[in-house]
């Protein structure tokens, strides 16, 4: 079974009871923090406890020195994942209002402190919960403590001088999540330096899902990551985007096709460029 695991709103309605699951709405906008916290006041649901982006699944911003949205602190985030009543044999299930690209990031953490097992994305997010004609509630859950206890697995991240020593390495695939004019360095909206860490390919999130904002059949995401790779091995791939956030969509997509749990340049492009004598690229 990959590590990445999807549930249906069905396949969650039917398991609401369940005395060991854990629901993290996890919905978020770069351009607005608090939609939210704002939003899941006015309907989750029922069950759901609010994770935020840069107040729970993020550290503190260095300025000059990390990217916008640096890794927690492991033990404040365990804490927290205790709080929200985690513990080593819970079901935890994840969404956002959909593309489930912060969702995909309390994933990512959970994998990253070695939580791997049970451990679900709600395929097209709330979305799919409400046009399924699913109930919502805006009542506040309150759960026992959990007893979650992690170990980070270092063997997932990848530094800013890491990567720069694999740059010439004929063997690394390094794939970009950010939109294609971002990665051109066409336009940037949220960085002061636009375009590419230099060898990548741009492997936009988005085309993770369908149509319908699920995620594309197995066969559909091998074929792709497939084309990304060639003939380079899987072993050397590195995924990163923007902030840190969205190359977990990624990460989350490759394991849904059957390959291993690659690491993540978790600093991503904004911390990149934090440091002038790296190598920026642009245009394909």
């Amino acid at each position: 079974m990959p590590l990445a695991q999807l549930l249906s709103p069905a396949q969650l309605q039917v398991r609401l009871n369940q005395p060991r699951l854990v629901i993290l709405d996890c919905r978020f906008a770069l351009d607005d923090p608090g939609y939210g916290a704002r939003s899941y006041s006015e309907g989750h649901i029922p069950g759901a406890q609010f994770a935020d982006l840069e107040r729970d699944l993020s550290g503190p911003i260095l300025k000059g020195v990390t990217g916008r949205h640096p890794l927690p602190n492991t033990q404040q985030l365990q804490d927290q994942l205790r709080a929200w009543g985690i513990s080593q044999d819970s079901d935890v299930v994840l969404y956002d209002d959909g593309p489930a690209a912060f969702a995909a990031r309390a994933w990512w953490l959970l994998a990253w402190l070695g939580k791997r097992d049970g451990v679900y994305l709600l395929d097209g997010g709330l979305k799919a919960w409400k046009d399924a004609g699913l109930p919502l509630d805006s009542n506040l859950p309150s759960l026992p403590r959990g007893d979650f206890s992690g170990q980070p697995d270092q063997r997932l991240l990848l530094d800013a001088q890491q990567l720069q020593q694999r740059l010439g390495n004929s063997e690394l695939t390094l794939l970009d999540a950010r939109a294609l004019p971002r990665f051109r360095g066409e336009v940037e909206p949220l960085d002061p330096v636009a375009g590419h860490i230099p060898g990548a390919q741009c492997a936009v999130f988005t085309d993770n899902l369908g149509s319908d904002g699920r995620f594309l059949p197995t066969a559909q995401l091998q074929q792709r990551f497939a084309t990304l790779l060639g003939d380079k091995p899987v072993e050397a791939l590195v995924a990163y985007c923007g902030s840190g956030v969205t190359a977990c969509h990624n990460l989350f997509a490759l394991s849904l096709a059957g390959y291993p749990l690659a690491p993540l340049y978790a600093g991503s492009w904004s911390e990149w460029i934090t440091d002038p004598t790296r190598p920026v690229a642009s245009g394909d």
